[in-house]
């Protein structure tokens, strides 16, 4: 088994870290434990995220991928070890959680929605800039929403919805973007479009972190990969995380954890 997971000491507890910019890594996971009540939905998680790289995030149903984008974005707490930024990432981080989890009946237009993206300036402010203003419009267009600003978001179609979310994200300018599940439940243009502005992040030097599931689309579009079953299998180049020994090890891993939980 290819492993390239990064075996680091666990330092503090439970603590958030901002590490040294002249360290490679966006993120570092050091032995990083999560427990949910009496169980543990991944344990000792040791790797790192290559700074500036897209990397896709697999592994079985309920191996605890969303659970790993949560301990980095403060919503879970980790019980033993700790999640480490990069200075030049700091605290400028975007998350998109998978769409089952948001609540479309709420009666807001596509506008807002994307507005809410650079709530921490108009909040300061107290007012919408006509610069953010402008900035929400181009990115609607980058999208391809252009028009649609004046919609109810319970009016979109579910790749419209998508849309609307990653226009979201470009009004938060962030330097890591952790994705839940893009591109589940799009259809293929969606994606192909939304892959192509995933790109265009990286192209401006910023950290993309998705969770997959489609490993043809992994191998074709992210460079870097991180293999979770509950515990990191393999974690670096996708060429050498992504082989069939690596899989059947996160998939035994898998059964193994679900039947001891069992």
């Amino acid at each position: 088994m290819h492993t390239d997971c990064t075996h680091l000491g666990s330092g503090s507890l439970g603590a958030l870290a901002i590490a040294d910019s002249a360290i490679e890594a966006a993120v570092r996971f050091e032995a990083v434990t999560v427990r949910y009540g009496n169980g543990t939905a991944i344990r000792e998680v040791d790797a790192k995220i290559a700074l500036g790289t897209l990397t896709a995030l697999i592994g079985p149903n309920g191996a605890g991928k969303s659970t790993l984008l949560n301990v980095v974005m403060g919503l879970k707490q980790a019980a033993a070890g700790r999640v480490v930024l990069n200075s030049r990432i700091g605290q400028r981080i975007a998350y998109l959680p998978q769409q089952s989890a948001l609540d479309r009946s709420f009666p807001i237009r596509v506008m807002d929605l994307v507005m809410l993206g650079a709530w921490d300036r108009t909040y300061s402010l107290g007012r919408v800039s006509d610069v953010d203003r402008q900035r929400a419009m181009d990115a609607l267009s980058a999208v391809g929403l252009a028009g649609l600003q004046h919609r109810s978001i319970s009016s979109l179609s579910a790749g419209q919805f998508q849309r609307a979310l990653f226009a979201r994200l470009l009004m938060q300018d962030a330097q890591l973007l952790l994705l839940d599940e893009p591109f589940n439940a799009v259809d293929s243009q969606t994606t192909q479009d939304l892959l192509a502005v995933l790109k265009s992040w990286h192209q401006e030097g910023r950290t993309v972190v998705a969770v997959l599931h489609d490993l043809e689309q992994v191998r074709a579009h992210f460079s870097h990969t991180l293999l979770l079953a509950h515990r990191c299998i393999a974690c670096g180049k996708t060429h050498s995380v992504v082989t069939a020994e690596n899989l059947s090890v996160a998939r035994t891993m898998a059964e193994q954890w679900a039947a001891e939980a069992a």
